[in-house]
């Protein structure tokens, strides 16, 4: 009688034991999902604000360019147009590309916000065409060099500034792989993921503020120090897919007068 009642108890505990584990290896399963999408999210961001600062670091640059005089296409300097941009007199009423970006910015004075009105980043040179300093950039171009898209606060514009290898920063990412078959592929899903990238950027004079300089008197033979000086503040934005992750930041830069 014991017999006959213990009779399928080996095939229950087994079904039991297999459906525990199916459960804990689907658990797993989702969890390992979850870490990877979020390791996604984290990479996605953290690229994202690179983009960030390479947003910055571009418009610091081009008013110390217009600062120090506007390069010529000889690599030149153009010292007699060396200026301190001048906000444009109208509001800034942003537009696409670059709203997402300005609206970021809970700080802002949105009623009576104004940029710099000076030449194209790509165009330094001409001071007879003044445009909105609101710049929005492929970030992908940057890496390989090709400098022909430029939105200037929503419109598009080319220039046909040369686009050959000698103007790359880097080389084309992953080109260099040991595998041919998998260069390939390597390269155009890194590609597809850096287009995604763009950095966007807009300025604003501030005003006078205090700066301090040193310079010697051949005169007196002493060291001499001023406080007179303009701050512009930079505006930075890196945007992944079209605003799906933003990263805005902001500097200040102060310039002697």
């Amino acid at each position: 009688m014991v017999k006959k009642k213990e009779k399928g108890f080996a095939l229950v505990l087994s079904l039991v034991l297999l459906m525990a584990m199916t459960l804990m290896g689907g658990a797993l399963i989702v969890i390992s999902a979850s870490d990877h999408k979020s390791n996604n999210i984290g990479d996605e961001y953290q690229q994202t604000f690179y983009v960030a600062e390479t947003a910055l670091y571009e418009g610091e640059k081009y008013i110390l360019n217009q600062f120090l005089g506007p390069f010529k296409n000889d690599g030149s300097r153009e010292l007699s147009k060396r200026n301190l941009p001048e906000n444009d007199t109208a509001t800034f009423s942003p537009s696409s590309p670059i709203e997402s970006c300005f609206y970021s910015f809970a700080d802002i004075d949105t009623a009576d916000f104004k940029v710099l009105k000076s030449p194209k980043p790509d165009d330094p040179t001409n001071d007879s065409n003044l445009v909105s300093i609101a710049i929005t950039k492929p970030f992908y171009d940057l890496l390989v060099g090709v400098n022909n898209i430029v939105h200037i606060n929503g419109s598009l514009n080319t220039n046909n500034i040369d686009s050959t290898a000698s103007a790359k920063i880097v080389e084309d990412p992953i080109t260099n792989s040991d595998t041919a078959l998998d260069k390939d592929k390597l390269k155009d899903k890194e590609k597809t993921r850096l287009q995604k990238f763009v950095y966007q950027y807009f300025i604003t004079r501030v005003g006078s503020a205090p700066f301090k300089g040193y310079g010697s008197s051949i005169k007196k033979d002493a060291t001499d120090s001023g406080n007179d000086g303009m701050a512009y503040r930079i505006y930075g934005c890196g945007n992944y897919d079209d605003g799906k992750i933003i990263v805005p930041l902001e500097s200040t830069l102060v310039l002697p007068k």
